[in-house]
C-alpha cells in the first residue's frame, strides 16, 4: 500500500495535520509499517500540488497546519477503494534474490541458506501466534490489528512452505553439475518479462 494512498484514506474521514496523519497511520496498522513524519509531509507537498489535498488555513497555535481532501482526492479514495490491488507487477523480494543468486553462485552452500531462512521464519511465526493470542484474548481488540496479524502469519506460513519446496528441488537437481542445472533452466523458462517488475 503506498503512503499516498494510506493518506487520503485518512483524510477522507477528518481533517488532520501530518503528525495525527503518521499516529493514524502507525495505530491502525498496528505499527507494522512505521511512517517517517518527513515522508508524511513530503507526501502532503505532493498530494497538494496534485490538487488531492488542501491547507484548511494557516498554522494554528502550535505551528500545525491541518489538511483536507480536495473533491478530486475523494474521488481519488472512492476509486481506490474499489479498485482491486495489482499483482501483475512482481515486487523484488530479497529472500528470492538471494535464493536466486546463490544456487549459481560458487561456494555458497545453498542448503544453509534455506534452513537458516527456515528457522529464522519460523522464529517469527512463533512471535506472531504469541501476538495473535494475546490480542484474541483483550476485549477491546483492534479489528485493523488483528487482521494486519493474520496477514503476517499467513505469509509467514507461505513462506516456510516455499522454503520446503527449495529444498525438495534442491534436492533433485543435486545430482547434476551446478552450471548445467542453471543453463537448463535458462533454456527451459518462458518469457520471464512477464513476471518482471
Amino acid at each position: 500500500m503506498s503512503v499516498r494512498l494510506g493518506i487520503l484514506a485518512l483524510l477522507a474521514e477528518d481533517n488532520m495535520y501530518g503528525a495525527q496523519l503518521r499516529a493514524e497511520f502507525e495505530a491502525r496498522t498496528g505499527g507494522t509499517w512505521p511512517l517517517n513524519i518527513g515522508q508524511v509531509y513530503t507526501t502532503l507537498t505532493r498530494l497538494e500540488r496534485d490538487g488531492l489535498v488542501t491547507q484548511t488555513g494557516g498554522p494554528d497555535g502550535e505551528g500545525r497546519i491541518a489538511y483536507a481532501l480536495t473533491t478530486a482526492g475523494r474521488a481519488e479514495v472512492d476509486g481506490w477503494w474499489l479498485t482491486p490491488v495489482d499483482r501483475s507487477s512482481t515486487p523484488r523480494d530479497e529472500l528470492v534474490i538471494k535464493l536466486a543468486l546463490s544456487v549459481t553462485a560458487v561456494g555458497v552452500d545453498v542448503t544453509r541458506v534455506v534452513q537458516t531462512q527456515r528457522t529464522a521464519t519460523l522464529r517469527h511465526l512463533r512471535d506472531l501466534t504469541k501476538l495473535k493470542r494475546s490480542a484474541a484474548t483483550e476485549t477491546e481488540t483492534d479489528l485493523a490489528w488483528l487482521l494486519v496479524l493474520d496477514n503476517l502469519i499467513f505469509t509467514s506460513e507461505a513462506e516456510v512452505r516455499w522454503l520446503d519446496h527449495v529444498e525438495s528441488t534442491l534436492a533433485r537437481y543435486s545430482s547434476l553439475p551446478r552450471r548445467a542445472a542453471t543453463a537448463d533452466a535458462r533454456t527451459s523458462t518462458p518469457d520471464r518479462t512477464q513476471v518482471r517488475r
